[in-house]
Order: C-alpha cells, then sequence, then structure tokens
C-alpha cells in the first residue's frame, strides 16, 4: 500500500510556501533522520560506548606479565660480621631475586575474550535500541512541525480572507448597505486569528527547534512542506510480526545478552579453578649462589568462585525469560500499531471529503452573502466550520502519519524511513 501525503492533498498555494526563516535549512523528513543518524550528539556519545567494549575484547587478550620481586637480608649485630668486613659486605647479606607468572587455565583466558566479545554485540545492539528509539523522535517532531506549519498557515489564509471581507464591510458599510455590527464581528474574528496565529507561530517555532537539536543541526531548520510526507514502505499484515521478530535491535539486543551470559557463566566455571603462580628464584646467601624453583597455589577448600557461578546462572535464567516478556511484547505492540494504522487511515479519507464539502459551503455562503443572500451570522458560521474542518483534517493526516511511523517502529523499519522519497 502506498498513500502519498503531498502537495496534492493541499489547499491553495499558500499552504505550499509555509511560514519559513530566510537563513534556515529546509528538511525532508529523510533529510532529518539521515541528519540525526550523522550528528545527534546524544546518539555520537552511545557510539563511543562500542569502541570502549573493543577495547575491553583487546585487554581479555592480554596474557598475565611476569613478576620480579627481591628479598634482602642483612645482619644486624657486628659481632656478626665475618672478620675484616662492614655492614654492606656481601658476605653479611643475603639475597633472593624471584621471577614467576600467574598460569592460566586452558579455557580461561578464552572465556574472558569470548565474554568481551559478546558484550561488545551487546553494546551495539544497545546502539541501534538507541538509534531507532532516535528516529523514532525525529520523526515524531518532523510530523509535528508538518501539521503545526499547516495550522499556520490555514490560520493566515483564514486571516487573509477576513481581511478581505472587513475591506469590503467597510465599503458597503458607507454604502449603508449592511450594519456596523456586521463590521466589528467581522473585525473582532479577525482579532481572535492575530491571537491564534501567534500561538500556532510560537508552537511551530518551538517544535522546529526540538527538530534541530535532534537533528544535531547548527542552525535553524525548517519543515520541506514540498515534499510533504510519502508513506511508501509495503506493509503487509501478515508479515509483520516475523518481520519484526527478526529485525527489531530489541531482539538481537536480548539474544546477544543471551550470549553473554552464556559465556559469563563458562568464565565464572573456569575461575572455580585457583590460578597457580610458577617460577625461578636466585638466592645469593653470603656470597654462596643458591637457585631454585618456585611454585604456588591456592588451596580451594573454601571458596572456589561459588557465588559467582550462582549468580551467572541466575542472569542467563533472567536474560532468556527476558527474552520471552519482549517476545510477547513485540506480538502486542505490532497488532495494536496495526490496527491504529487502519483506523487512521479510514478516518483520513473520510476527512478527505468533508474537507472538500466544506470548502464548497464557504464558497456558496461567501457568495451569498456579498450579494445580500444570506447573514454575516450564516458567513461567520460557515468559516469556524470550514477553518475546524481543515484543522481536524490535518491533525488527522498528523495522527495517520504518527500511526504509520508506529507501525514502522514497532516491526524494525524504522531504517527503512530514511530510504525513501
Amino acid at each position: 500500500m502506498k498513500i502519498c501525503i503531498r502537495k496534492g492533498f493541499l489547499l491553495l498555494p499558500l499552504l505550499l510556501s509555509g511560514i519559513v526563516s530566510p537563513a534556515q535549512t529546509n528538511l525532508t523528513l529523510q533529510d532529518a533522520l539521515k541528519a540525526a543518524i550523522a550528528n545527534n550528539p546524544q546518539l555520537k556519545a552511545q557510539r563511543m560506548n562500542i569502541d570502549a567494549a573493543g577495547a575491553d575484547v583487546t585487554t581479555a587478550g592480554l596474557r598475565p606479565n611476569l613478576n620480579l620481586s627481591n628479598q634482602t637480608i642483612n645482619l644486624v649485630r657486628k659481632q656478626d660480621f665475618a672478620p675484616g668486613t662492614d655492614w654492606i659486605n656481601d658476605r653479611n647479606r643475603q639475597t633472593q631475586w624471584q621471577l614467576y607468572k600467574p598460569i592460566q587455565w586452558p579455557g580461561q583466558r578464552q572465556h574472558k575474550i569470548d565474554l568481551a566479545k559478546q558484550t561488545q554485540v551487546l553494546v551495539s545492539k544497545q546502539y541501534e535500541i538507541t538509534q531507532r528509539d532516535l528516529l523514532y523522535q525525529v520523526a515524531g517532531k518532523w510530523l509535528q512541525a508538518w501539521t503545526s506549519n499547516k495550522q499556520l498557515s490555514l490560520l493566515s489564509l483564514a486571516k487573509n480572507n477576513l481581511d478581505s471581507l472587513v475591506a469590503i464591510n467597510r465599503y458597503r458599510l458607507e454604502k449603508q448597505v449592511i450594519s456596523e455590527t456586521d463590521l466589528t464581528r467581522t473585525q473582532l474574528l479577525v482579532n481572535q486569528f492575530d491571537i491564534q496565529i501567534k500561538n500556532a507561530q510560537l508552537a511551530y517555532d518551538n517544535s522546529l527547534r526540538d527538530l534541530a537539536f535532534l537533528a544535531g543541526a547548527t542552525g535553524p531548520v525548517g519543515v520541506d512542506t514540498a515534499h510533504g510526507f510519502s508513506q511508501h514502505i509495503d506493509l503487509v499484515p501478515d508479515s509483520l510480526l516475523n518481520y519484526a521478530l527478526e529485525t527489531r535491535p530489541d531482539i538481537a539486543s536480548a539474544k546477544a545478552g543471551i550470549d553473554a551470559a552464556g559465556s559469563n557463566l563458562g568464565l565464572q566455571r573456569s575461575l572455580a579453578y585457583p590460578t597457580p603462580n610458577v617460577g625461578v628464584l636466585y638466592n645469593p646467601q653470603n656470597t654462596i649462589p643458591y637457585w631454585g624453583i618456585y611454585a604456588a597455589i591456592d588451596l580451594p577448600f573454601f571458596s572456589r568462585n561459588q557465588g559467582e557461578i550462582k549468580k551467572a546462572k541466575i542472569l542467563q535464567d533472567q536474560s532468556q525469560q527476558n527474552m520471552q516478556v519482549i517476545q510477547l511484547q513485540v506480538a502486542t505492540e505490532v497488532a495494536n500499531a496495526y490496527k491504529s494504522y487502519a483506523v487512521q487511515k479510514q478516518n483520513t479519507q473520510k476527512f478527505k471529503q468533508l474537507q472538500e464539502q466544506a470548502q464548497t459551503i464557504l464558497n456558496n455562503v461567501r457568495y451569498a452573502y456579498l450579494h445580500g443572500g444570506t447573514t454575516i451570522v450564516d458567513f461567520l458560521e460557515a468559516q469556524r466550520s470550514w477553518l475546524e474542518t481543515q484543522q481536524q483534517y490535518y491533525e488527522t493526516l498528523q495522527q495517520y502519519s504518527e500511526s504509520y511511523i508506529q507501525l514502522l517502529y514497532v516491526t524494525g523499519k524504522m531504517n527503512e524511513l530514511t530510504a525513501g522519497g
């Protein structure tokens, strides 16, 4: 299915022009999404976690350093010194040099490397979750700005129509065709529109500033209303859930969490075996050299890493439970999002017909009023009804577009928004 919100949907050329600043950069939705991926400061910071996890892989692959120690013992009492010697003479001193290295059991180092690699994969999947959430925020903020622009343009158009009517009514009042009350009512509505336009302008400006922050823009931005928002991604109901279960980053993150938990359990089990220290020593005693072999190992009578092994097993069970929860959550989210999308699609189609009817009624009532066929009350009511219908149409259009983006979000298709026009 392909439904486009393009300039064919718009009422008048005025709506296409938008309310923009000369120095700003107008962004299509795709431009905003791509800019956010490249420039969003929070996403940049999150990306560094992947590099940091890569450094942990390097650390895990390092082997234990050699350890060099020295012990020097001197005689204290002078009467114990060798004849004809002083305190610093070698015959009054014993020195021991010891060089040893911790020996990792087979598999310990590999388990450390595996855990570090699995953790890096987990961090990268968490980054993809952050990116997915960011794209959802950017798309929502872009749509909000797009709708605010349309609402602002509608109010400006309505005010311009009333401004022209005020000018006509002033002339008609001079000719005593209408009463002063008719002119006052029209001017009052113009003043009300001035207030609404200020509020709409504020909402639009705020949404643009939020969009600029999310996109990582260094200057002011606007929305490209000429291109609008295109729904170009095929959404086949039967395949959406399977696609979500295969591609959603939170599912991938849960799988990576299970793998990391398994690697951690293997590492903790391998650490149950004490690490031996093996080396050599050189021991000159009163100028007589000795050498020997050094070996030491903890006797695992009490601690065999039982606590960490139990903890790792619990974390493994927890990660598997999390996977089941996420799968159920995904199924619920996809079902709800698709139903919402289908309803909003129908609402948009209905409002499109109401929009056209409201425009026709306004044109007819305006013509009748200017030719004396109806009262100012009827015209103002038609004007109010037209404006409400147009505003509700764009609000419905925004809700429809938001439901489409929500469906892409829950099915893992958010990245596809950056590729379409």
